[in-house]
């Protein structure tokens, strides 16, 4: 699947005077297309805008990627436990057993 925060050059990037001459169709793009657009003043990238679901959508990969991370530390430092005694936990405290 490609992601939704590819940008297209030619269309993703835009300058604030355009921008702010259609702002109502550059966001109804955003939306449909899902993907951010970059600002540009003076020719030079200044900002980034996307629609919210695109925000969410990117937050939730960097909190996932962060989570991943942070195992990644505590498994180094030897914290964490094996992962049998987990499920085991589980099943103790739930109807869920393992197949």
């Amino acid at each position: 699947m490609r992601s939704t925060l590819t940008n297209n050059v030619n269309r993703d990037i835009q300058s604030v005077t355009t921008f702010r001459r259609d702002t109502a169709g550059i966001i109804k793009r955003m939306k449909r297309t899902g993907r951010p657009l970059v600002l540009t003043v003076n020719g030079r990238a200044e900002a980034v805008v996307m629609d919210a679901t695109a925000y969410r959508m990117l937050v939730d990969q960097v909190d996932g990627v962060e989570g991943v991370r942070r195992g990644l530390v505590e498994a180094r430092k030897g914290l964490g436990r094996p992962v049998d005694e987990v499920f085991d936990d589980i099943e103790k405290s739930s109807t869920v057993r393992r197949a």
